[in-house]
């Protein structure tokens, strides 16, 4: 079989009779593959990857369901000019993932194509012109991809150090949801001291990281929050002042009951479609609808007029795709805010369930079953 090493993404799965493509900095260049592999690696894969280091990692063998992923080898990153490799001892599991293993959420151009959006290590190496962190600190950082192996690059900007009383996988589980729920709460959806906040999605990361930022930085808010049947209690023993079984009731018909018809302040959705109605019909006078996801489909009817009269605003927002200056300047108001909350013990990680990285297949499916409460961690 000939292979161009090269243009297409690839990699070899642990395990597997076959050997699929790998990435590599060269062009133009073929090698020939025995199709059949053992539990060794194949002589040809070895001198494919002749002077490079190799390190696991969760690879997707083909778009679609979780039985795609395996464990696998491929080639290790390197820093770059501003950036920091980091060896990676815990990532955790996020919706997106699951979008991007399903083949409708590519990485943003020049960042790895491995799944994970967050990692917890140690700082192997830093590039040129990183001073502010050095080899052997304990650092967590937001990255593009690649957070599902062995090792990761990340930006020197989206890299914070883990406070003393964390360990990795409570660091792990911090960037991309916590991140999530402070900027799309607090920055764009400009809550006062006393407003009435409605969070969508019960036990979900970003769901209860926001349950715990809004309890810490605006104790006198009232939280609202849909949950599932399985899930009402321990929303509410969390911290939600008010908790809305989705399955058995309308959340528009109970915030009107809950804020006397006046609405709430701030709503935090990651539905889209399928929501927007009954939230716009939740929203207060001057109400702010920020929308962070769209698992209920991406097109409605909207009352504008009914909006502007209203005064209300609706703000798209996704932190993925942002520029890279602009994700440091986030995190930077990230690190300073939020972070003394956890350093201080006033907020700790929740953590649902852990997963050795070979078995990330199986964190995904827990993931899409939806029993879970807090974040899913895959330790490597």
């Amino acid at each position: 079989m000939s292979v161009k090493i090269g243009h297409v993404s690839g990699l070899r799965i642990s395990g597997t009779e076959s050997v699929c493509l790998i990435r590599t900095n060269y062009e133009n260049q073929t090698t020939s593959f025995s199709q059949q592999t053992t539990g060794g690696r194949n002589p040809a894969y070895r001198n494919s990857l002749a002077g490079f280091i190799v390190m696991k990692a969760i690879l997707l063998s083909e778009f679609g369901g979780a039985e795609n992923l395996a464990l696998g080898e491929t080639e290790t990153p390197v820093a770059g000019p501003g950036q920091v490799l980091i060896k990676v001892a815990a990532t955790s599991v996020n919706r997106p993932d699951i979008i991007q293993r399903q083949g409708n959420y590519p990485p943003p151009k020049g960042d790895s194509e491995i799944l994970g959006l967050e990692v917890a290590g140690i700082v192997e190496s830093v590039g040129d012109g990183v001073d502010s962190l050095v080899a052997g600190e304990r650092v967590f950082a937001l990255v593009g991809g690649g957070g599902y192996a062995e090792y990761a690059v990340a930006y020197a900007g989206h890299v914070m150090k883990i406070p003393d009383n964390l360990s990795f996988q409570q660091a792990a589980c911090i960037c991309e949801t916590y991140i999530t729920a402070y900027l799309n709460t607090f920055v764009l959806g400009e809550p006062g001291p006393a407003d009435v906040i409605l969070l969508h999605g019960g036990g979900g990361g970003v769901n209860t990281a926001a349950i715990q930022l809004v309890q810490t930085l605006l104790p006198q808010a009232t939280i609202v929050v849909t949950a599932s049947t399985g899930k009402v209690d321990r929303v509410r023993k969390l911290g939600a002042h008010h908790v809305i079984d989705y399955k058995t009731q309308s959340f528009a018909d109970e915030i009107k009951t809950i804020t006397k018809g006046k609405g709430v302040n701030v709503i935090l959705d990651h539905i889209g479609a399928a929501y927007l109605a009954d939230n716009m019909k939740s929203l207060a006078l001057s109400g702010r609808l920020v929308v962070i996801g769209i698992m209920g489909g991406i097109k409605s009817e909207l009352n504008i007029a009914l909006m502007m009269v209203k005064r209300q605003k609706i703000i798209g927002s996704v932190l993925r795709s942002r520029p890279v200056t602009e994700k440091a300047e986030i995190i930077a108001d990230f690190n300073k805010t939020v972070m003394p909350l956890f350093a201080s013990g006033k907020i700790t990680p929740l953590i649902s369930d852990v997963f050795p990285l070979a078995q990330a297949a199986a964190a995904h499916r827990a993931m899409e079953q939806g029993s879970h409460f807090g974040k899913i961690v895959l330790d490597v």
